[in-house]
């Protein structure tokens, strides 16, 4: 198993930034409800429980959210790196899944859903609408009016 980063300078988001961005291969802990939004410049990508994190698939990040209470682990052997490999997968598809809608309002409503039926309302509702709009392709405003206003015209012609 997997060495977990029990130190706290990996505690700090401006440290997990870095590590990224030095190529550094973590693992998301996939014994805990986490996960780390990651963002590029133009788009943003859910790394969650069993992911891996860091390596050549990060460097170009700009910043970084944690959800949850993030904890991060170190590798320990190859296959245990490929294996993690295979999840960030898993989770792109997902958020590909959510973008392949051409809706934006209901692109909003399904990333939203996703998040709240895994780490539930309450830690919902405390991350950015910036992040869940970069997530899944529409304005940060399209999240807000999802989360705020249920009866928008916009969302109540929705199927």
């Amino acid at each position: 198993m997997a060495q977990t980063l029990s130190s706290c300078f990996l505690r700090k988001v401006s440290d997990v930034l870095t590590q990224l961005s030095h190529g550094q291969s973590l693992i998301v802990n996939s014994r805990r409800r986490n996960g780390l939004i990651i963002y590029k410049q133009f788009h943003a990508e859910f790394a969650g429980p069993g992911a891996a994190v860091g390596n050549l698939f990060d460097r170009d990040c700009k910043g970084v959210l944690a959800v949850g209470d993030l904890s991060l682990v170190y590798p320990k052997a190859h296959d245990e790196r490929q294996k993690a490999y295979l999840i960030r997968r898993q989770w792109i598809r997902l958020t590909q899944q959510i973008t392949d809608n051409a809706l934006p309002f209901q692109r909003a409503q399904m990333i939203l859903n996703q998040f709240e039926n895994y780490f539930g309302a309450e830690l919902v509702s405390r991350l950015p609408s910036e992040a869940f709009a970069l997530m899944v392709g529409v304005l940060p405003q399209t999240i807000e009016i999802v989360r705020y206003c249920p009866d928008h015209p916009s969302i109540k012609g929705r199927n």
